[in-house]
């Protein structure tokens, strides 16, 4: 993976300084699909009428930068970061987990340029660096698992402008980060109804919103 991205890099600079470069910043939600994680909170810590379904929303911010290789073709990379967080209470004190996934990617765009907008449709790869808190019910202590992983995504993109350069952005992407399973100090999350380890193995559909400054 390190190797993939060192060479995209090379590509980028050695593209002439003339080159179009497209800048963007946003933010999203997605609808995410953690079948383990589902399982794991709703036999463990939920209640009959609060429980976590099959999908649930993920708020997301990313930033990305593209270069334009050709008129119809780009080379972006994009870092995401997306957070979610569960609560559940009890009689004995309240249940807290939140997670964070940080994801760059690297992402191949097939442009259809237009007078005053363009579409861009791609795909990519990239890893995936999850940190996962959880704090039991009547624990001042908060348990800290991470692992890494690899994801992979569709996307599409329209850009329209708003003049001088500025473009408004509306998008939406299909991903599946294989993430496995957190641990921590070498011990995994794990469900201890069902004598499994928590995978966060996700499939997510997601919108975005956004600003892009082409140049």
């Amino acid at each position: 993976m390190k190797k993939l991205f060192t060479l995209v890099f090379i590509l980028m600079i050695s593209i002439p300084a003339l080159a179009q470069i497209d800048l963007r910043g946003g933010m999203g939600i997605s609808f995410s699909s953690t079948p383990a994680l589902k399982d794991y909170l709703n036999q463990s810590y939920a209640s009959y009428n609060n429980e976590v379904g099959s999908f649930y929303s993920t708020v997301s911010f990313a930033g990305e930068a593209g270069y334009f290789i050709t008129n119809t073709f780009q080379l972006s990379i994009e870092a995401s970061y997306s957070l979610n967080s569960f609560t559940f209470g009890s009689t004995i004190g309240q249940y807290d987990l939140s997670y964070g996934i940080t994801a760059p990617t690297i992402i191949a765009y097939y442009v259809l340029p237009g007078i005053g907008y363009y579409f861009k449709f791609g795909g990519g790869v990239g890893p995936r660096f999850l940190s996962v808190d959880e704090k039991q019910p009547g624990s001042p202590v908060t348990d800290k698992f991470s692992t890494t992983g690899f994801g992979l995504l569709l996307k599409g993109e329209a850009n329209t402008s708003l003049g001088s350069g500025v473009f408004a952005n509306l998008g939406g992407d299909i991903c599946y980060d294989a993430i496995g399973v957190p641990k921590q100090n070498g011990t995994p999350l794990r469900n201890s109804v069902i004598k499994e380890d928590v995978s966060f193995n996700t499939l997510s559909f997601g919108v975005h919103l956004g600003l892009t400054y082409k140049f």
